[in-house]
């Protein structure tokens, strides 16, 4: 069996919709966890539902962009992923937070799925 690169791109795609959805979700009913990280890093607990919607809408894209048709839709919900990832990571890097976490490895995920979407 061979695995291609636009099977690869799906199955990276489909981890990516489910790990930052996963996440999304958590920011609607965060547990202490993320609200200690968030106030860690400077980031308001009434900037959690935007932040959320902004992931639901980014792992929503995903999946329509392996549903239907239109590469484009996907390929923009992963350059909107990857955006929002390094904009993490720089506000924990700016907060003096260097520790490798959570936005890191979705960060990863983005970008992979990112690099897959634009070679198949």
């Amino acid at each position: 069996m061979t695995l291609t690169t636009s099977t690869a791109y799906i199955g990276i795609s489909i981890l990516t919709i489910i790990a930052v959805g996963i996440s999304a979700a958590a920011f609607f009913r965060p547990p202490e966890a993320i609200l200690e990280s968030m106030a860690e890093v400077d980031v308001k607990e009434s900037w959690l539902p935007l932040l959320g919607t902004l992931k639901a809408a980014g792992a929503f894209g995903l999946l329509i962009g392996i549903g239907v048709p239109v590469p484009s839709i996907g390929t923009a919900a992963a350059v909107g992923l990857v955006v929002y990832f390094v904009g993490a990571a720089f506000v924990h890097i700016r907060a003096g937070d260097y520790s490798v976490s959570g936005q890191h490895v979705f960060l990863l995920l983005a970008v992979a799925t990112l690099v897959l979407d634009l070679a198949s």
